[in-house]
């Protein structure tokens, strides 16, 4: 089966590098290369992706804004970060806006090739530096029963949060709107001291 791939990337070099890699190799059809996360909002849609390679440092919206966007009107796309940050908190925050995997610009033709297929087998791959750091941030985590300060619908959320549900799928759940599940999100955050899904839903599956 062929894997349509996309790629939103601003250096038109390592777009059409990348590119070339995918055009070469059986099994993936290469349907277009964006500069920018606005014009990729816009026409990825009906480019159909299977998997979309996505930069963070973007002109205008960044990279994982982008994600969470896309991710609202292409449910079924597999989104890879390919960056060069390599901080937790860009990690975590492309994680939750719906990534499926990290993996860093410096990654091999074989690595990034294998990632895809990674992907489109299940699998979350990641650099094995990113897989670190998310492993180091889980085990600095302390479980504690902060969860417990919870009211009954933001523990609701959260769970829903842990099982990988998107915002708007949780509002249709419970039959809320967007905004409302935003603010359970925010109080969620602040009651359980993280920053970010990740993070939270970390602590809810430790208590």
């Amino acid at each position: 089966m062929t894997t349509r791939i996309a790629i939103i990337e601003d250096d038109p070099e390592l777009s059409e590098l990348v590119s070339g890699w995918i055009r070469n190799t059986e099994g993936l059809d290469f349907v277009g290369a964006h500069g920018s996360a606005e014009t990729a909002i816009q026409s990825l849609p009906d480019q159909h992706p299977d998997v979309v390679l996505v930069d963070i440092n973007l002109p205008g919206m960044d990279g994982i804004d982008c994600v969470r966007r896309l991710k609202l009107s292409m449910p079924h796309a597999q989104f890879l970060m390919v960056t060069v940050y390599q901080d937790t908190e860009r990690i975590f925050n492309a994680l939750s806006a719906g990534a499926c995997g990290y993996m860093l610009k410096r990654s091999t033709r074989e690595q990034l090739l294998a990632a895809i297929a990674e992907i489109r087998e299940g699998g979350s791959p990641m650099s094995a530096q990113i897989a670190r750091k998310v492993v180091q941030s889980f085990q600095a985590t302390p479980a504690h029963n902060e969860a417990e300060n919870l009211s009954t619908r933001e523990k609701e959320v959260l769970s829903m949060l842990s099982q990988g549900f998107l915002y708007k799928e949780i509002a249709d759940q419970i039959g809320s709107s967007i905004h409302t599940i935003n603010t359970h999100v925010r109080r969620i955050y602040e009651k359980l001291h993280v920053h970010s899904r990740a993070q939270a839903v970390a602590k809810f599956r430790g208590k």
